[in-house]
């Protein structure tokens, strides 16, 4: 047996074993890791010494991109708490404590960012000025800092006080004893002791998505008048169940509370596509809470987002240090509906009351109530709440010291008591979560005990009820189907301006329900019925295999081929229970001609199946949304080795040819048929680093990046395209001839503003390489034009970012930034008016320009922002 052991444990994640050294790495953390690895016996209950504690592991090697297919790469705060608490890592006196500290192992950037959302994951909101920003009043700001304060044992600590890091770079690096791990190419490391060797490729394969670590069955479920279906009662450790959280259902609306890990798997087990979805009413940011976001952008319209100012405040905080993004952005994937807490909130005529939970990190729970006859029907969902216990020992009248005072105290006992006809309760127990004993007395209807992964005591189960996955609490019923008013709101929105008798013929088909699994249409076969999707998901599958896209409601399976009586070109196959109208395609086509929507869908349709069989759009399910796009196109055509340019304003999208990514005259990658170019500027208002040149001749459609930005699937597909091009450029291999070279010691510690120190390092190389290749004046000052608007957009960034926390020497640093560039313009108009340079004048230059700035004046306000809990 060799002196390294890995299994692979699911798709994407493995584990590397190094029993010499001790070393026990988890390779990958998805969410829901930790799961996988009890499920695998890699994570076992031992006891030592009398106290009972688990195994696990020591070492975290992160995934060199922070998002794969849609989904996080890298969430390490579960893996993290196990280490420290439940193998006793940190805990005074334990046999786990050994003085070894958990160590995260990856790009640089990616430690840093999984350290800056493991400290957000763990306070939230970490300053009285912070509070007080997102909304709260200064006296409410020092009594949540007090409470805060407690739960932290008197101190906000960084992780960095806790956790060991290593960052991979260009050489292998030693991690304990002689075990060494170097990156061969993005993503893909190889483990190492003396000649033994193993290689771990974390990338996911496209399409595929990181494994749920629990079955859950179908359930088909009926959309009710007002109803609470239930999509959780586990934690973040319940091997067997997902986390606690619920579904409402009002007046067949779909709401969402809370997005824990596994959604989409949640989603197609329960029958309900991503589409369908109203919006989302959350409690906290913590990760059992928190992970099933980015399944949630995946619609093709904004979900709503409704939580309280503080609550979106932590939650776009622990997002944006994530995925190095600004807070701001939060608002471009999801329509944002601030609630008022402790104040009933009228949603459309569904009443939502977020109270005040007393959580390490800023928490409500929440009151639902509908009228109905004798009074209002009341569905309570407490999650996270914290025993009554705990809070006792809390209690202080010394304003001075950490803890609650007794008029808060006070208040939190009253709003549990608050009776409900259905009350969900946290029970997970400790020192963060809740008890059922604290509810022996409630008055409540019905009492549901959740989020814990233990089995309910006799003396729990004599309090509470237990609700299975898929189970519904119907509050008021409903007395007719609401899937038919779906149809009808989505008929309307896909064929607008057409008369509503119209519309009502279409609707006056059947419905039909598939079961899982369930094939609507084959490819390479004709049809005689065209299918709208009105619930749950579908899956598109091309006759290669290599790809799929899934469509939810909206969805019309089979329109091209129905219309014009051709082959079906993909296989649609059901991902769960689906509900779908049934249309001949006779009635279909004779709706279309009388209509007159023949030379428009003639027109549009051949240009909508490609942009539907493509990554990016291949998701957009609102006919309305894909026509728009279609009419807004342009195409234009390039000769081969041209520079490529659609415009600000535009994405790029290939339809024949190759364009290269250039970084001065080095390709980093190509843009073959159905990729896209150009998002950086015209999407995300960032600079691109990269030049575009065509590698034969090209027809590229030009998309308008308003429309695109709009959408929100399309905006994250974007962003994950954007962000792992970023990773592989800034985490690739050495160049071949490098003038300025990027060193540990040039980092502020701040993870945005080193990502963009990194990038204007690389572009002033790639000046120097345009110089050297006697491309000409042309291509040399295009290469400079992007380093001085990159420069010009970090400069305009890092101002605002001085500005927003009152760092007293800013306009000193911004007269610094106008120096700067003044002699960058000055070297772009020398330059283009045919002055030379040789590589070693630049290097000086740059050096000055740019290293010289990092280490002094830049160096000086990371140490302000680090105080201020920036990093």
């Amino acid at each position: 047996m060799g002196l390294l052991r890995k299994i692979e444990v699911t798709a994407g994640v493995y584990w590397v074993e190094a029993p010499s050294a001790d070393l026990r790495i988890l390779c990958g953390c998805p969410a829901d890791a930790v799961k996988h690895l009890m499920k695998r016996g890699l994570i076992t209950p031992i006891e030592n010494r009398g106290v009972p504690f688990e195994t696990g592991p020591n070492v975290i090697l992160l995934s060199d991109v922070m998002v794969q297919n849609g989904a996080f790469a890298n969430l390490a705060e579960f893996p993290v708490l196990q280490m420290f608490y439940r193998q006793g890592m940190i805990i005074p006196g334990h046999p786990g404590n050994t003085g070894v500290r958990p160590l995260l192992i990856g790009s640089p950037e990616q430690v840093r960012a999984q350290i800056q959302y493991i400290y957000r994951g763990n306070y939230g909101l970490v300053s009285e000025e912070e509070l007080i920003e997102a909304g709260a009043e200064p006296d409410v700001a020092v009594d949540l800092m007090r409470l805060k304060l407690k739960f932290a044992f008197g101190r906000i600590e960084h992780p960095s006080e806790l956790i060991d890091t290593a960052s991979i770079e260009g050489e292998a690096i030693t991690i304990k004893g002689q075990v060494q791990v170097r990156r061969l190419r993005l993503n893909v490391f190889e483990f190492s002791i003396g000649d033994d060797t193993v290689t771990v490729d974390l990338n996911l394969p496209p399409y595929e998505v990181y494994e749920c670590p629990y079955p859950l069955g179908f359930y088909y479920i009926p959309r009710e008048y007002f109803a609470v279906l239930h999509s959780g009662e586990g934690d973040g450790w319940d091997i067997n169940r997902p986390c606690m959280s619920s579904i409402m259902m009002f007046q067949g609306r779909i709401y969402m509370i809370d997005a824990g890990p596994n959604v989409v798997h949640t989603l197609n087990a329960l029958g309900i596509g991503i589409n369908e979805i109203e919006g989302i009413f959350h409690t906290h940011s913590h990760d059992d809470h928190f992970a099933g976001l980015t399944t949630l952008i995946r619609s093709d319209h904004k979900l709503k987002y409704y939580a309280t100012p503080l609550v979106r405040a932590s939650v776009a905080k622990k997002l944006a240090a994530l995925l190095s993004i600004q807070e701001a952005a939060f608002s471009d994937y999801f329509d944002v509906h601030p609630l008022v807490e402790g104040q009933w909130n009228d949603i459309d005529g569904l009443e939502v009351k977020p109270v005040f939970s007393p959580h390490p990190v800023e928490t409500t729970t929440f009151l639902f109530r509908a009228m109905w006859e004798g009074g209002w029907r009341t569905y309570s969902h407490l999650a996270d709440i914290c025993r009554i216990a705990v809070l006792k020992d809390f209690v202080t009248e010394d304003e001075s010291k950490p803890g609650i005072s007794p008029a808060l105290f006070q208040q939190v006992l009253a709003d549990y008591k608050v009776p409900a006809d259905v009350k969900k309760v946290d029970v997970g127990g400790g020192m963060i979560h809740g008890d059922a004993y604290d509810f022996r007395e409630d008055k409540s209807e019905k009492i549901i005990l959740a989020h814990t992964s233990q089995r309910h005591t006799i003396a729990q189960r004599a309090i509470g009820s237990s609700a299975s996955f898929g189970t519904v609490d119907i509050l008021i019923p409903s007395n007719h189907d609401f899937i038919w008013r779906s149809a009808f709101d989505l008929l309307m929105s896909s064929f607008p301006g057409v008369p509503q008798h119209q519309i009502r013929v279409l609707i006056n088909n059947p419905m039909v329900t598939f079961n899982p699994g369930t094939i609507l249409a084959k490819e390479r076969q004709t049809i005689t019925d065209i299918w709208m999707v009105l619930s749950g998901s579908v899956e598109a599958i091309p006759p290669e295999g290599g790809g799929r896209s899934v469509l939810s409601a909206g969805a019309m399976v089979g329109e091209l081929s129905g219309l014009f009586n051709t082959l079906v070109t993909e296989t649609y196959r059901a991902l769960g229970f689906v509900k779908a109208l049934k249309i001949p395609c006779s009635l279909y086509t004779e709706f279309v001609r009388r209509n007159h929507l023949f030379p428009d869908i003639t027109r549009l349709l051949e240009t909508r199946e490609f942009l539907q069989r493509t990554a990016l759009f291949g998701e957009v399910v609102a006919v309305k949304t894909l026509n728009m796009i279609v009419r807004e196109m342009r195409p234009q055509h390039f000769d081969a080795d041209h520079l490529v340019d659609v415009g600000l304003d535009s994405v790029g999208m290939v339809i024949r040819g190759a364009v290269g990514r250039f970084i001065g005259e080095r390709q980093v990658d190509v843009v073959g048929p159905g990729d896209f170019f150009g998002e950086e500027m015209s999407v995300f208002w960032t600079p691109s680093i990269f030049r575009l040149r065509t590698l034969e001749d090209t027809e590229v459609m030009a998309v308008p990046a308003q429309m695109v930005a709009d959408i929100p699937s399309v905006r994250w597909k974007l962003f994950e395209s954007w962000n792992k091009r970023v990773s592989a450029f800034v985490d690739g291999n050495e160049r071949e001839r490098t003038l300025l070279r990027w060193d540990e010691s040039y980092r502020v510690n701040i993870l945005r503003v080193d990502t963009h120190h990194r990038q204007l390092v690389e572009l002033a190389n790639a000046v120097v390489d345009t110089v050297d290749s006697v491309r000409g004046v042309v291509e040399t000052v295009a290469v400079l034009d992007a380093l001085v608007e990159f420069a010009s957009f970090h400069f305009g960034e890092e101002e605002a970012m001085l500005a927003r926390y009152g760092y007293p020497e800013l306009e000193g640093h911004r007269v610094e930034h106008d120096v700067k560039m003044r002699a960058l313009k000055a070297l772009r108009e020398r330059i283009a008016g045919g002055g030379e340079f040789g590589s070693m004048e630049l290097e000086a230059l740059f050096h000055r320009w740019l290293i010289d700035h990092i280490a002094d004046e830049d160096r000086r306000y990371a140490l302000f922002l680090n105080a201020k809990g920036v990093y």
